[in-house]
């Protein structure tokens, strides 16, 4: 474990190889699942907001959830996360003509039509953030029908935290992506000292 900030980062976020294969999973992480994917506070608000920019792209049965529930629900263990249909979908999964899923804020974002992407929790996805009293874990969450990711990840040779640069400037800023890095580097030269 490793201290930036206020954040604990595992090991395995410098050790995994991941990289989405989306052409072998199709999006899947947004249909598999017991519950929702977590939102941050005020996440929820920003999917009230931009509702009626995806309402289109959203199945008759996830209109009717969001009307019944709303965007988002409590799970299990308390956690705000989006509402889902089935015990599977996440209310804001689309569709194309191949089946594959897509989420329906990022579909409108990269046609410009919003400046929100999605939750932050979506898109940092292996990473799996847990807030605690005095600091956040950064943890890589395994999961079975990510397998396709580790493979490619391998291939490529890129860890997790360099595949998720992006979602984890958005999360925590320029800066401590930096000392991130800089962290990795020390983990290198003590790995090829040994």
């Amino acid at each position: 474990m490793y201290q930036i900030e206020d954040k604990i980062v595992s090991q395995d976020i410098f050790d995994v190889l991941f990289a989405c294969d989306y052409a072998k999973c199709k999006g899947i992480c947004c249909v598999e699942g017991d519950s929702g994917a977590p939102l941050e506070a005020g996440e929820r608000e920003q999917l009230e907001r931009y509702l009626p920019e995806v309402k289109h792209l959203l199945s008759p049965a996830a209109l009717d959830v969001i009307e019944a529930q709303g965007v988002s629900y409590l799970d299990e263990d308390g956690d705000e996360v989006t509402s889902i249909v089935g015990g599977k979908d996440c209310v804001f999964t689309t569709y194309d003509a191949e089946g594959n899923c897509q989420c329906a804020f990022e579909k409108v974002y990269y046609e410009g039509k919003t400046d929100w992407i999605k939750p932050i929790s979506c898109q940092l996805y292996p990473i799996r953030l847990t807030k605690y009293r005095d600091f956040t874990a950064v943890n890589y969450h395994k999961w079975s029908v990510c397998k396709c990711a580790l493979k490619r990840g391998k291939s490529l040779g890129l860890p997790v935290y360099r595949f998720l640069e992006g979602p984890l400037v958005r999360a925590f800023g320029r800066e401590w992506y930096q000392q991130l890095e800089e962290v990795a580097a020390l983990i290198k030269e003590e790995q090829m000292g040994d």
